[in-house]
């Protein structure tokens, strides 16, 4: 998504990448789960991005070699790391990201600021999950995942 003026939006470097990676397969490790190739890859991905990716995006860039992914390689691989709380399904935009917390699904509840005009999206901290974690629990349920969504414009379009 382009909107016409320039952008500073955050991205990680190699080393950082290298490190989140192998520490979500030490993760993955330690849990009993295996950091396949393709899960591996899915989430280098979404590192190296540094915004929402839809998954036909994914798909496309999977290959080293500039060979498309078979579709159902990168949906197993988001659907893993959606569980695992290494990424987020931005609903309404139809994209993922890499969590920027913990990584751990039952640590936090995902909230995005997303910007309609560039389409960043940042992740933060709120105690709305955590209350709705609450009722939810008192009125019996079991939530496996929270996901809230503001949308709005960044500091960059703003001021643009």
């Amino acid at each position: 998504m382009s909107c016409g003026h320039d952008h500073d939006h955050d991205q990680l470097d190699a080393a950082t990448i290298d490190r989140t990676l192998g520490a979500a397969e030490a993760r993955c490790t330690a849990e009993g789960e295996r950091m396949t190739a393709p899960r591996r890859r899915v989430l280098e991905l979404l590192l190296a991005a540094g915004e929402p990716v839809k998954a036909y995006d994914l798909i496309a860039r999977y290959g080293t070699d500039g060979q498309a992914a078979k579709p159902p390689t990168v949906y197993r691989a988001l659907e893993f790391l959606e569980r695992k709380g290494m990424a987020h399904r931005i609903a309404s935009i139809s994209a993922y990201v890499a969590c920027a917390g913990s990584g751990d699904a039952a640590d936090h509840a995902a909230a995005f600021l997303i910007c309609d005009c560039c389409g960043a999206a940042q992740e933060v901290t709120t105690p709305v999950g955590q209350t709705f974690a609450l009722a939810a629990d008192a009125a019996g349920y079991a939530i496996e995942r929270i996901t809230i969504e503001g949308h709005g414009r960044c500091s960059d379009c703003r001021t643009a």
